[in-house]
C-alpha cells in the first residue's frame, strides 16, 4: 500500500525536553518561548536534539546558522572539502579569512561566534559507504545538503536503517526542491529517485551556476523543517515536495509517495558503481575503457605533467596537435595555457563548421592529433569530426581516442581516413582553478523525472 504524507499533528517530537533552561538561555531563546506552539518544552527539545548536517557549502551554510541560532543543542558537520573562493558567492559562512580552511573548522568558528551554547562535532571526511551509518547513527535527524547523487543514497539508505528522518535540499541555477523522507512513515529519496540519472543529465552548480541567494531560500526551508521535527509542530514536508523557481519567484508542492514494491533496505549503497570509490557519483562521464564519447572510443589517462610534457614536444617540432580551450573568455582569464585556441562552446553549437584561426573543424583530419582543453563536467555538446579529444582539469586529460582514427599522411602529401569515426561529445565542465569545486556543487537540481 502507499503511504501518503501523514495528517499534520500525527508526528510525535523527536526529541525528549531536555534539563530547564538557564537565564542565559531564556534570554537568548525568548522569541521561540513566546511562541505558543514552541514555548519552553520546545525549547528545551530544541537545546537536547542532535542534528547532523551533511555538507557546509552552499545549503549546509544557511542550514547551520539557523540551527545554532535556534539552540540546536549539538550539531554535526561532514564535509572534506576546503574553502575556497569561488564558494563566497553563496556560502555565506565562510569568509575570506577562511579560505583554504577545512569547511568543517571554518563552520565550527562561525557557529561559535553565533552561540557558543551550541556544542559541534566536526566529522571531516567524505561519507562513504563505510561510514555512513556510523556517522548517522549518533543523531535523532539528518539535514541532506549533498552535492551528488551517490552521497544522497548513502544518506537516505543510512537514515532508513537508522530509523530517522532526512531533510532534502537541491539547488541549481534558479531552482531549488526540498523534501522530508522517512522510512517507514513515508517516502524515502530512494523512492523519489528509484536510479540515479544517467552520467551528463544532470550538471553541477559549478557547470549550470547558482544564483548566490537560493542557497539562503532552500536552506531557510531546511533548517524550519528541522525545528518542526525536533519539536513535533506543524506538518512537515514528509510525503510532499516542494518546487521553488526564483525566476519566477513561484513554488509549486508534489506529492511523493512510498513505492509499496521497492526492497527493503538491508545495507548502505550510493547508488551507482563508479571507479571513483564508494559514496561518490561519477564526475565525469563514463567508466574506464569506455568514454563519454561512445562505446567505440577507448579512454587512456594523461595527467598535467604529461601533457606538459606533450606542449614541450610540440614546441621543439617533435608532436603536432591543436590545444582549443572552449571555456568561457572570463574562465580563460582565471587561468590559461600559453598556445591554446580559444573557440567558445556557444559558437561551436550554433555553428559547428566555425573557423579555428583558419581552420575549418571538419578539416581537423589534417592533424596528427587535436586535444580541446575543457573543464571537467558532463554537460556536453556533439563536436565536428575529430580523432581524439582530451580533457584535462589540471590532475589529469582523458583521451579519448577513436578506434579507428583520422590519420596524417605528410609523405605522401595528402591525408586519408580509416574508417570514418562517429561524432565526439565534448564534455564542458569547470576549470581547472578550484579542485575542491568538483567535490562541492551546492547539491545540483534533482533528476528532472522527479517534476
Amino acid at each position: 500500500m502507499s503511504v501518503d504524507a501523514p495528517d499534520a499533528g500525527s508526528i510525535p517530537p523527536l526529541v525528549e525536553p531536555g534539563s530547564d533552561l538557564t537565564v542565559e538561555e531564556i534570554e537568548r531563546y525568548s522569541r521561540h518561548l513566546t511562541l505558543a506552539q514552541v514555548g519552553e518544552i520546545g525549547q528545551r527539545r530544541l537545546t537536547n536534539a542532535r542534528v547532523l548536517v551533511i555538507g557546509a557549502g552552499g545549503l549546509g551554510a544557511p542550514v547551520l546558522h539557523y540551527l545554532a541560532a535556534a539552540g540546536v543543542g549539538t550539531i554535526g558537520i561532514v564535509d572534506d572539502d576546503r574553502v575556497s573562493v569561488s564558494n563566497l558567492q553563496r556560502q555565506v559562512l565562510h569568509g575570506v579569512e577562511d579560505v583554504g580552511d577545512l569547511k568543517t573548522e571554518s563552520a565550527a568558528r562561525a557557529l561559535a561566534r553565533l552561540n557558543p551554547l551550541v556544542t559541534v562535532q566536526q566529522h571531516p571526511v567524505r561519507l562513504n559507504a563505510q561510514n555512513a551509518r556510523d556517522i548517522v547513527a549518533g543523531y535523532d535527524l539528518v539535514l541532506d545538503g549533498a552535492d551528488n547523487f551517490g552521497t544522497r543514497y548513502l544518506v537516505s539508505d543510512a537514515c532508513a536503517l537508522a530509523g530517522i528522518p532526512c531533510v532534502w535540499g537541491s539547488i541549481l541555477r534558479f531552482e531549488g526542491r526540498v523534501s522530508v523522507f522517512w522510512s517507514g512513515r513515508g517516502p524515502t529519496y530512494r523512492d523519489l529517485h528509484p536510479e540515479p540519472p544517467p552520467a551528463g543529465e544532470v550538471p553541477s552548480c559549478a557547470e549550470g551556476g547558482v544564483l548566490g541567494m537560493l542557497p539562503g531560500t532552500i536552506g531557510s526551508i531546511m533548517a524550519a523543517e528541522a525545528v518542526k521535527l525536533v519539536t513535533g509542530i506543524g506538518e512537515p514536508l514528509l510525503g510532499r515536495l516542494l518546487l521553488h523557481d526564483a525566476l519566477a519567484m513561484t513554488w509549486r508542492e508534489l506529492r511523493v509517495v512510498a513505492d509499496p514494491a521497492a526492497p527493503p533496505v538491508t545495507e548502505v549503497s550510493d547508488g551507482v558503481t563508479r571507479a571513483d570509490g564508494p559514496g561518490v557519483c561519477a564526475r565525469g562521464s563514463g567508466t574506464a575503457g569506455e568514454s563519454a564519447v561512445g562505446p567505440d572510443a577507448v579512454t587512456t589517462t594523461v595527467d598535467a605533467r604529461e601533457l606538459a610534457a606533450m606542449l614541450d614536444r610540440r614546441a621543439a617540432g617533435s608532436a603536432e596537435f591543436a590545444l582549443v580551450d572552449v571555456r568561457e573568455e572570463w574562465e580563460r582569464r582565471l587561468v590559461s595555457i600559453s598556445g591554446a585556441i580559444p573557440v567558445a562552446l556557444d559558437a561551436l553549437r550554433a555553428e559547428p563548421e566555425a573557423e579555428v584561426q583558419g581552420e575549418r573543424h571538419r578539416s581537423v583530419d589534417r592533424i596528427s592529433s587535436i586535444a580541446r582543453r575543457c573543464r571537467v563536467g558532463p554537460l556536453c555538446v556533439d563536436v565536428a569530426d575529430a580523432p581524439t579529444v582530451e580533457r584535462w582539469d589540471g590532475r589529469r586529460v582523458e583521451l579519448h581516442r577513436k578506434r579507428r582514427p583520422w590519420v596524417s599522411n605528410r609523405k605522401r602529401g595528402r591525408h586519408h581516413r580509416l574508417g570514418r569515426p562517429s561524432k565526439l561529445r565534448l564534455c564542458r565542465g569547470r576549470h581547472d582553478g578550484a579542485e575542491h569545486e568538483t567535490r562541492e556543487q551546492d547539491g545540483g537540481l534533482a533528476h528532472s523525472r522527479a517534476a
